[in-house]
């Protein structure tokens, strides 16, 4: 496994999720930027979401976890903050999966991920992290949370 093969590590990092979206993985997410292989290491750009994101530790830690427990020990990752992470680098079908959620998906317009109504009221500028916002749905009423575009 430690052979240089950077599509299997790609494959094996797909299988991490985000800590705080456990739907999709942390390359779904778009925070996983490249992988190297250069002198029997392999090198992993991660750009966090915000600079001050509260899930890095976590998911650099499950990362390593991951590539450990499964035999890859030869690897470093490292953090990127240029260019800034952007919800652009999330792929359609990752939003679907956000939305089956029941999250909003990053969108110029905000819809209920439960009824898709566009008739919505924000609550909060924050929900359960900095990254989404707190809606209510006017026609079904339900909150949800609504992944800001970044």
């Amino acid at each position: 496994m430690q052979n240089g093969n950077t599509n299997k590590i790609w494959e094996l990092l797909d299988t991490v999720p985000d800590p705080e979206i456990p739907v999709i993985s942390v390359v779904e997410l778009g925070v996983i930027r490249n992988v190297e292989y250069k002198k029997n290491t392999y090198f992993i750009s991660i750009t966090p979401t915000y600079s001050g994101c509260p899930a890095v530790k976590t998911f650099t830690d499950d990362i390593s976890n991951c590539l450990k427990t499964n035999g890859i020990e030869n690897f470093e990752l490292k953090k990127v903050y240029s260019p800034a992470w952007t919800t652009n680098w999330m792929s359609k079908a990752t939003k679907e999966k956000l939305k089956k959620y029941g999250i909003a998906p990053p969108s110029d317009s905000i819809i209920c991920p439960q009824c898709d109504s566009k008739n919505t009221a924000l609550i909060s500028d924050f929900g359960a992290t900095a990254c989404k916002a707190l809606y209510k749905c006017n026609d079904c009423l339900e909150p949800f949370e609504f992944f800001k575009c970044i």
